[in-house]
């Protein structure tokens, strides 16, 4: 039950950060922290709710937001690097870079936990 917590509170945190701030893209990173931080698990489940809250989360975006456009920018883009211009491809690997920074974030702020005085502070 933890970790479908820590993967719904990790992707929603991540959007609205992404929404209702100026931060650049990379923001999301705080947030899994923080999440991690504030779940306890085991850091491979810290890792995998970071990975799958994200990666959820932009594969949705760019899912959503290709087919606005009916595939031409993506498939341009596809085109540049060696993928066959194959606009699907572009946007599993999007979700794996933003899956894969949210992950390890999120195993920081597990391991973190475990090492700070923060962690006594929370248990007594």
């Amino acid at each position: 039950m933890k970790i479908i917590t820590a993967i719904f509170l990790t992707g929603f945190l991540a959007f609205t950060i992404g929404l209702f701030t100026i931060l650049p893209w990379w923001s999301f990173v705080f947030t899994s922290f923080i999440v991690a931080v504030a779940i306890h698990q085991k850091p491979m489940l810290a890792f995998l709710s970071g990975f799958s809250g994200l990666y959820i989360l932009w594969t949705l975006l760019a899912v959503l937001k290709d087919t606005d456009n009916e595939h031409i920018l993506s498939t341009k883009v596809a085109n540049l690097f060696p993928l066959g211009g194959s606009y699907w491809l572009l946007i599993l690997i999007t979700g794996l870079i933003g899956g894969l920074v949210s992950g390890l974030a999120a195993t920081a702020g597990c391991n973190f936990r475990k090492r700070s005085s923060f962690n006594t502070k929370i248990n007594k």
